[in-house]
């Protein structure tokens, strides 16, 4: 139909419904009322049909005329809401952020920018989504998620990585665990007389174990093996055993007093980093750039943290950050 009307005779047309007359409209268009008739005439050509009759001494719409009304009418109301919707967004008032993480940083995304955000921002829908390493990947790179959090991705060009840190790999177990006893970095070596639980290997956490153990000659058996963070803290709680993992994916598990984490002597399990990423060359909406930048912000600052619960060796060394 817009194709098919031209849109300032319909500007005049509505303007004269809404005067009264033609002389009416021209006054308030600050045009001779021979022009506005002419603009009327070349409309109702295009319509095929007349849109005016007179009335008295003005003009009503005729049927056809009162059908091109109401649709100039709605036309012009969902043009309203549309740049209202559009302005909301603009204000991050509205709008939907896809993330994808490790579920090592579930907790931590919970406890801090998520709640954060969505207290700030109610209208804004989010799906926060757990996978592995590769699938973070795929799915930022796919553009179905606007932001990730994994713990080292492989070197992708599509993939810019807006903040970085240090996660060394280290060792939970009880307090009362005979390696909490030795009292100096372990040595994987030191793990291979007792129980342990590890995640599947496609998550990156697992790949640098294994990186550590071809280089010390050394293989871990496991008691469990799991794609749950979560399940690892359980084994570990219930006296189960030992389990390696980084820093924030033990998280969760940091109000047990009894559970503490040692330090890793092999430099392999110190080079591991956690990054936060998105698709290269994205144009994310306000919404996601918004949350971005609060992981971002919160992240760094996460990286400069004291831990609290007490250790008995010194906190892991901090790493300078990084943004990509």
């Amino acid at each position: 139909m817009d194709d098919k009307l031209d849109t300032r005779r319909v500007r005049y047309f509505m303007q004269v419904l809404d005067s009264g007359s033609v002389r009416g409209a021209a006054d308030v268009l600050d045009m001779d009322p021979s022009a506005v008739s002419r603009a009327i005439g070349l409309l109702e050509q295009e319509c095929g049909v007349p849109l005016l009759e007179r009335h008295g001494r003005g003009v009503v719409a005729t049927d056809a005329g009162e059908m091109l009304a109401g649709y100039v009418r709605r036309q012009n109301s969902q043009k309203q809401h549309l740049m209202a919707q559009m302005d909301s967004i603009r204000k991050i008032e509205r709008g939907h952020i896809d993330i994808v993480a490790g579920e090592g940083y579930v907790d931590w995304l919970m406890r801090r920018s998520l709640r954060d955000f969505m207290t700030t921002h109610p209208k804004i829908t989010i799906e926060l989504d757990v996978a592995s390493t590769d699938e973070i990947v795929r799915r930022v790179v796919e553009e179905r998620a606007h932001i990730g959090l994994l713990f080292q991705p492989p070197k992708d060009e599509r993939l810019t990585s807006h903040h970085s840190h240090p996660q060394p790999i280290q060792t939970m177990v009880l307090r009362s665990h005979p390696l909490a006893q030795l009292g100096r970095p372990l040595r994987l070596a030191d793990l291979l007389p007792y129980p342990g639980a590890t995640l599947h290997r496609h998550f990156g956490v697992r790949q640098h174990i294994e990186a550590a153990e071809i280089s010390e000659g050394v293989r871990l058996p496991s008691m469990l093996t799991t794609s749950s963070f979560s399940a690892l803290g359980h084994f570990v709680s219930a006296g189960l055993g030992y389990t390696l993992g980084t820093r924030i994916s033990l998280t969760p598990n940091a109000s047990n007093p009894e559970l503490i984490e040692l330090p890793m002597k092999n430099p392999l399990l110190s080079q591991g980093r956690s990054h936060i990423v998105s698709r290269h060359g994205r144009m994310l909406s306000p919404a996601a750039a918004e949350l971005l930048r609060r992981v971002v912000a919160d992240m760094r600052r996460y990286a400069d943290e004291v831990p609290g619960k007490e250790k008995p060796m010194r906190a892991p060394a901090r790493g300078r950050r990084v943004a990509a």
